[in-house]
């Protein structure tokens, strides 16, 4: 109802939100108050009329109050009231309720025309706030322009909308037009749907896709989201629906430009063709699909080129990453497996032609031939398929699979578009992560063939090295460990660390590696071998393009152990110092004087000598192995010095010692190679050797022939008498002849004889065919031919020609 208040000039309007205020009122008596109480007061404020909804609110009758002041039954009558003399247009009060509460209450009074009897309008305060605000936030929303608001009752008859239509007029859409009237009939009905069962079931539907057309413009498509719940009444019976639709046309834009920068941002930062694929798809669910696969060539996984392949059979594509790894995914989808033959089909050739292609249930029958193969292939609930080809330098590297499940909506032209975009970037970063793998393997491999076996078992010591490379950049580094045994049952140890990493450090590798091991042949002292391999270091800088000079260097440790003497001398090029853990269990660093890097020339080295034990393991590395994350370098050697101590047991194998090492000490993806050389030390007893002093006389050749008969007899080979008495005659006669006292013949018993004759003069001898008319000059050419090897090695102011006799 409507009336004017003659008094002031106001009216008062009586809105539909506040005539339809239900419930228990607050305080009140047990029955529920719906409606708006009124009275009727005469000029002196007495009560002339009371509604049933008076009644209701207050629990008193109206012959119970008729007559009464209406101030009696208000309780706690404000102060400014009691003085006042009219009626005030509004206000709030407590009411008294017949049963002793109190009511809070707002009202309005206005004066009815033609009368001095005022008309009261009450409704309890919190229903009236409720109202207001609700009001409040209606005005709010129907004024934003890019928030379309409709409410509809259980016809789905508009009741109010601020939808403003593309029509020529400008007009907005008035209530009681129904969704086919303004929008297309399938966009109309397929809303209507969607608000019919928000009707019936009140499940509310929130941020759907939905894209419209106006009927007046038919061709321009608006994709919006709609959001919707039901409208119910004090009681909780349904009164309508009420409908928010939001532009998403321009969020939508911005949400495929972030997903694109966030392709960009992750996609390609690993080199792994797997981690790559993981990413791939761990970026587009759930932002662009509720389910997403990546499938690989499985060439690509070893770093090769697929095979082009048109039409339909076996295209040995296998699924590389599923992304929600927890979901229930069916039999057939599993990482690792292989994806099953398809048909000849036409949605294959287009994705084959490097089209991307969007296809439902139906078509994936087709395409795999079987409807059994299809329950073991679709996710639950799935609807639509999108599949987009990795495609990079025109080989197709394997495909991208999202899959929309539930109430999602099928894919759109846009988002076609925005995953072919995607499905590019893709493809270009696991076309690095492919050759990445193609060159860390060759590299690998290059690396593996380049190094000697993990295991040796020599006459010095038993030896186990460990390579591990690295798990990032380019892959190998260069790094290196070598056994090589020597003459007189001596072994050399080398450890070396290249500068660059990659095929050309491993080649570098290889080459210093191979002039190491011809320079050992030659048995020069660990500094001066050094010496030699750091000039050739400069001869390779010097050769190297001017690109890759600087780059060019190697540190290196080079120790030569003799089981005879049970001593080992070792020099450094730059390279960290040894780890010596004796019998008892205790190791420590060797205290060692390093040179400069393999690069340096023009600096000298120093050999440093230590007596070993029997028993004990002499551990060389590389640098990767003690520096280690943000670990300074000693803190790395103190790790690894402690680790050895706990782990060398002479009852362990050093080869299983090694791999504990290296997975205890070294991340998951290592920063750097990590090398590791293990050698545990053995002793030629004492009694497989014999020492003799040589005179300085001519006569004393024939006393070195007996005293080697002796000996060789004593030790049970008499049947090496004769060619060791002619080894022994020759190579003492050269002493005497060309070199300088002091000279000492030593022989040696193990799995060969070694004679060696060592004198004071340091001149290189040369074995030469003497001709028919010479006197001498066949005596090591003799030597040659007797033994299975000879030679000569340098000592300071010495020198030691040796030869070796199988026993």
């Amino acid at each position: 109802m409507d009336t004017s208040n003659t008094e002031n000039g106001e009216s008062v309007g009586v809105s539909q939100g506040v005539t339809s205020v239900s419930g228990s009122v607050p305080g009140g008596g047990p029955h529920a108050f719906d409606g708006l109480a009124a009275a009727v007061l005469d000029d002196q404020g007495a009560v002339m009329g009371w509604t049933g909804t008076a009644q209701d609110l207050t629990g008193f009758r109206a012959d119970e109050v008729h007559g009464r002041p209406v101030r009696e039954l208000v309780a706690d009558l404000p102060r400014d009231l009691h003085r006042a003399t009219q009626l005030p247009a509004t206000g709030r009060v407590r009411l008294r309720h017949r049963c002793g509460n109190t009511i809070d209450v707002t009202f309005r009074t206005t004066r009815v025309s033609g009368s001095a009897a005022f008309l009261v309008l009450a409704a309890p305060t919190l229903h009236t706030a409720d109202h207001q605000h609700g009001a409040a936030l209606l005005r709010a929303l129907t004024a934003q322009n890019r928030i379309t608001i409709a409410l509809h009752d259980t016809d789905l008859t508009t009741v109010q909308t601020n939808a403003m239509p593309d029509t020529p007029d400008g007009r907005p859409v008035q209530p009681g037009t129904r969704l086919n009237d303004v929008l297309c009939a399938e966009d109309a009905e397929s809303i209507e749907a969607v608000l019919r069962q928000v009707l019936e079931t009140g499940i509310p539907v929130l941020g759907r896709n939905q894209h419209v057309s106006w009927r007046h413009h038919a061709m321009r498509r608006h994709a919006l989201s709609l959001s919707a719940f039901r409208l119910e009444d004090a009681r909780g019976r349904p009164t309508g629906v009420a409908a928010l639709y939001t532009d998403d046309t321009g969020l939508r834009a911005r949400r495929q430009l972030d997903l694109a920068r966030e392709v960009a941002e992750r996609v390609g930062g690993s080199l792994d063709v797997v981690r790559t694929a993981h990413d791939l798809a761990d970026v587009l669910v759930p932002a662009f699909g509720d389910l997403a696969a990546v499938d690989l060539a499985q060439a690509v996984f070893d770093g090769d080129e697929p095979p082009e392949r048109l039409g339909g059979g076996d295209l040995h594509l296998r699924m590389a990453a599923l992304v929600p790894a927890t979901a229930a995914w069916p039999a057939g989808i599993k990482s690792g497996n292989l994806v099953p033959p398809l048909s000849d089909h036409p949605l294959l050739r287009r994705f084959q032609h490097g089209e991307t292609v969007v296809y439902g249930p139906d078509d994936l029958g087709a395409l795999i031939g079987g409807r059994q193969l299809v329950e073991q292939l679709l996710p639950h609930d799935a609807h639509a398929v999108m599949a987009a080809p990795l495609s990079a330098r025109g080989l197709t590297l394997g495909a991208i699979v999202v899959w929309r499940t539930g109430l999602s909506e099928p894919f759109t032209e846009d988002e076609v578009d925005l995953m072919r975009q995607i499905a590019s970037r893709g493809a270009l970063a696991m076309d690095n992560a492919r050759r990445y793998t193609r060159e860390h393997r060759a590299a690998m491999a290059l690396q593996q063939s380049l190094l000697p076996p993990a295991t040796t078992d020599t006459p010095a010591a038993e030896t186990a090295g460990v390579y591990l490379p690295t798990g990032r950049g380019a892959g190998t580094r260069g790094d290196w460990y070598d056994a090589i045994a020597l003459p007189s049952l001596r072994l050399a140890l080398v450890a070396g660390d290249v500068i660059g990493h990659g095929i050309p450090a491993s080649a570098t590798m290889g080459r210093l590696r191979a002039a190491i091991q011809t320079l050992s042949d030659l048995e020069l002292e660990p500094d001066e071998l050094l010496t030699r391999i750091a000039d050739l270091v400069q001869r390779l800088a010097a050769e190297a393009s001017p690109g890759s000079h600087d780059a060019m260097g190697a540190t290196c440790l080079y120790a030569v152990y003799d089981p005879v003497t049970r001593r080992c001398a070792m020099a450094s090029a730059g390279h960290p110092p040894p780890v010596l853990v004796r019998p008892d269990g205790t190791a420590e660093a060797v205290d060692i004087l390093p040179g400069p890097p393999l690069a340096v020339c023009g600096m000298p080295y120093e050999t440093t000598t230590i007596d070993l034990e029997p028993g004990s393991v002499l551990a060389l590395y590389t640098d990767g192995l003690v520096h280690l994350g943000p670990h300074h370098i000693d803190d790395g050697l103190r790790r690894l010095t402690d680790a050895l101590a706990t782990s060398c047991r002479p009852d362990r194998a050093l080869d299983d010692t090694g791999r504990a090492l290296l997975g205890d000490l070294v991340d998951e993806t290592p920063r750097d190679d990590a090398t590791l050389l293990l050698a545990r030390t053995r002793a030629v007893h004492a009694e497989d050797t014999a020492h003799w002093q040589i005179p300085v006389d001519p006569a004393a050749v024939s006393e070195a022939r007996a005293w080697a008969t002796r000996q060789l007899t004593a030790w049970g080979l008499a049947d090496l008498l004769f060619p060791t008495e002619l080894i022994v005659s020759e190579l003492v006669t050269n002493a005497i002849r060309y070199g300088r006292p002091p000279a000492e013949l030593r022989l040696i018993r193990h799995h060969v004889l070694v004679c060696e004759v060592t004198d004071s003069n340091s001149a290189q001898p040369r074995l030469r065919r003497a001709r028919t008319t010479d006197e001498g000059g066949r005596g090591l050419f003799l030597v040659a031919q007797l033994a299975e090897r000879w030679g000569c090695r340098h000592g300071q102011n010495r020198k030691t020609i040796w030869s070796e006799q199988t026993i």
